[in-house]
């Protein structure tokens, strides 16, 4: 009995310092944000006097930071370039990447088995590294820069190669192949069996890769910033550089445009949080 008090007062105890440990790196997570929608509220004099006080300790308080951001950085504008390059870049991402590792699974010849090597390699190279010739050969030679199109294009061909390597990993431990030759059998082209057989069958990883990708594009700033510079093409992280000057910057319009890019995306978090958690939970575990 007194082993059994023991061993509970211990494990309560192990469980409330856990829950202390998860509290505080919380509030160490959510602190920059927190701050960020308090200052998004303040006057700039109030910003750069007192940045970390809280709403109570400021007076004037108000909205015009939200304002003055929606109508500079041109939000609905920004908002819709934005928009059409995440959803067509993973799009396009999604069903090249799922075909691709399908046949790199289905057919092991030294053609695919080559094309995957590469693909793992180009995962280690940074892009930091070939920015710069990607600019100058895109920008200088092919004269194809300050289009949605080439924007896609490049988050298209940057994402493949992590892509491929997770519907590889999945196509090959969790799609039976005996489905495949069985609508074969049943008549159906190659086409109509990847379609119609394979492709459901990959939904929690397509549902872990849609997830992953359209964050990746939506918040992408360096490779956008590289591509367009007409502001008309602007997405919604380089509308927000507008705020910056050459001297100084408008702190309180810049934390409310980085809440006005925020919101779109945290709002499609809430209304699909069930469907998010269920495929990257059946995602990891398968």
């Amino acid at each position: 009995m007194t082993q059994t008090t023991v061993g509970g007062k211990k494990k309560k105890i192990n469980h409330a310092l856990a829950m202390a440990g998860l509290v505080v790196i919380f509030l160490a997570y959510m602190f920059p944000f927190v701050m960020v929608v308090i200052n998004s509220l303040k006057q700039k004099r109030d910003i750069i006097k007192s940045p970390f006080s809280w709403l109570f300790t400021i007076k004037g308080l108000s909205f015009d930071n939200f304002v003055k951001a929606y109508v500079q950085m041109d939000f609905l504008n920004a908002f819709k370039n934005s928009l059409i390059v995440t959803v067509s870049a993973t799009a396009l991402v999604t069903i090249l990447a799922s075909m691709l590792a399908y046949y790199i699974v289905r057919h092991k010849n030294w053609i695919s088995r080559i094309a995957f090597a590469l693909m793992v390699a180009s995962m280690i190279i940074p892009f930091q590294a070939i920015m710069i010739p990607l600019v100058s050969i895109y920008g200088g030679t092919l004269n194809i820069l300050n289009h949605r199109a080439t924007l896609i294009f490049m988050h298209t061909g940057f994402s493949m190669a992590m892509s491929v390597f997770m519907f590889h990993g999945f196509i090959n431990g969790n799609i039976p192949i005996a489905l495949e030759e069985a609508a074969y059998i049943d008549g159906c082209t190659h086409w109509q069996t990847f379609f119609q057989i394979v492709f459901p069958l990959l939904k929690p990883i397509i549902s872990t890769m849609v997830i992953l990708n359209a964050l990746a594009f939506w918040n992408d700033f360096l490779l956008p910033s590289l591509v367009l510079t007409d502001k008309k093409l602007l997405t919604l992280p380089l509308s927000t550089y507008s705020f910056y000057g050459t001297y100084s910057a408008d702190y309180g319009t810049i934390m409310a445009g980085l809440l006005l890019c925020v919101i779109p995306i945290l709002a499609l978090y809430i209304a699909l949080q069930k469907q998010i958690i269920n495929g990257v939970v059946t995602g990891a575990v398968k």
